[in-house]
Parts: structure tokens; sequence; C-alpha cells
């Protein structure tokens, strides 16, 4: 199993990023797929999830700022977000968690620097 993210970089307040994370060894057709984030000294926190039929939920620290979606025939799921601030910066993570069984998988994480 493989949650392999990548998009991440260091972007200018107001900009914009959008970070994938391709699944690979897992139905990805039967998982909920999300995003977390980690900054320095903070716990680890949820962003957003897309359900198996398309469902989303957002943090409110993101909302209107972030957009989840994804591509089952690339097994693929995105987060785009736009007007990047300084306090989203973070390490962002992506899970995969199987409706059936509940088995969790996380990816290495893809580092989001927001700094002028």
């Amino acid at each position: 199993v493989q949650l392999q993210a990548c998009g991440g970089g260091l972007v200018q307040p107001g900009g914009s990023l959008r970070l994938s994370c391709v699944a690979s060894g897992i139905q990805f057709i039967f998982n909920t797929m999300g995003w977390y984030r980690q900054a320095p000294g903070k716990q680890r926190e949820l962003v957003a999830t897309v359900t198996t039929v398309g469902s989303t939920d957002y943090a409110d620290s993101v909302k209107g700022r972030v957009t989840i979606s994804r591509d089952n025939a690339k097994n693929t799921v995105y987060l785009q977000m736009l007007s990047l601030k300084p306090e989203d910066t973070a390490v962002y993570y992506c899970k995969a968690r199987h409706y059936y069984s509940g088995t969790v998988y996380w990816g290495q994480g893809t580092q989001v620097t927001v700094s002028s």
C-alpha cells in the first residue's frame, strides 16, 4: 500500500497550490480520502475529507479557500488551496480509510510553506 502525496512547496501569502495523492494497493473507490496537516509543535488536524460517494467536509479554518476532490479512475485525491495564509504552513498528509473494514493508511506527507 502506498499513498504518494506531492504538490507542496513554498508560496507567498495569497497564493495557491494543488496537492495530489496517488493511492496504490488499495480499493480506492471503497475508501474515504482525506487531507490532514501538522504544523510544527501542533497536533495533526483534519483539513478536508471526501467520501466514497463524493460528499465533502472541511475544517472551519479552510472553508471557502480549499476544495477536495477525487478521481477514481486515477486513484487520486486532490486538494486545491487558494488564498493561502502563513498559518496554512504545515506538512500535509493524505489518509485513506476503508469504508467497510475501517482500515487506515497514511501517506508520507508533503511540505507546504506560506511565506513572503
